[in-house]
């Protein structure tokens, strides 16, 4: 006779980590070169003006100016930085 009663298996204990994805910079806040503006899987948000897209499909801000979204109604819409032009006092 078994002196234990038999265990069943267990299956859905491992987690992964978390990606820590999502809008990291808000439409209006300030960027300047190389600040992540989103990280995503696939390209849900599409590189608009002075962005580049990282090998993760992260954005990423290639230029001093303002993050901007366009229509948010599209199912894939783009993320651009406005620069501001300063004139020069000579």
């Amino acid at each position: 006779m078994a002196s234990t009663k038999a265990g069943g298996s267990t299956k859905n204990l491992n987690d992964s980590n978390p990606k820590y994805l999502g809008v990291k910079l808000a439409a209006g806040s300030a960027a300047r070169p190389g600040m992540i503006i989103v990280r995503q899987r696939g390209t849900k948000i599409e590189a608009g003006k002075n962005v580049r897209v990282g090998k993760d499909h992260t954005l990423f801000s290639m230029a001093t100016g303002t993050v901007s979204f366009s229509d948010k109604r599209k199912v894939r819409f783009d993320g651009s930085v406005i620069t501001k032009k300063v004139a020069s006092v000579n």
